[in-house]
């Protein structure tokens, strides 16, 4: 089965449906939010470059989310004010956390198996 762009897409605009409701309900961990979050980082880079191998997905997915993480250690005023908008808590977060990390990591490594998974059964 051919990687399409479109398909990624809808399951990057779903995992971010996903990913604001499991805020919203009380009874969800917190560490879920940063699973779905890391699926989503997944998810664009394979939307920016679908034919790329997987290992090479996983690499740039975790790059971004350790940095995006590790960047939450800068405390200048004009990033914490950012951080108090609605983007700048979705995006940039608010406080580094080591099991942000370790949520990140396991996101990424269950959808890049998920998605090897898929496509070999698919091309049966």
């Amino acid at each position: 089965m051919k990687k399409s762009r479109i398909q990624y897409f809808i399951f990057f605009v779903l995992t971010i449906f996903t990913g604001v409701l499991s805020r919203k309900i009380s009874f969800v961990p917190l560490w879920i939010g940063d699973f779905l979050y890391a699926i989503m980082i997944y998810l664009f880079v394979r939307i920016i470059f679908p034919a790329k191998n997987v290992l090479s997905v996983i690499l740039l997915s975790l790059l971004i989310c350790y940095s995006i993480e590790f960047l939450q250690l800068y405390q200048d005023a004009w990033i914490i004010e950012l951080r108090q908008t609605l983007f700048g808590r979705y995006v940039l977060g608010q406080g580094f956390l080591w099991c942000d990390i370790l949520a990140y990591t396991f996101g990424i490594l269950c959808i890049s198996l998920i998605e090897k998974i898929t496509l070999k059964y698919k091309r049966k």
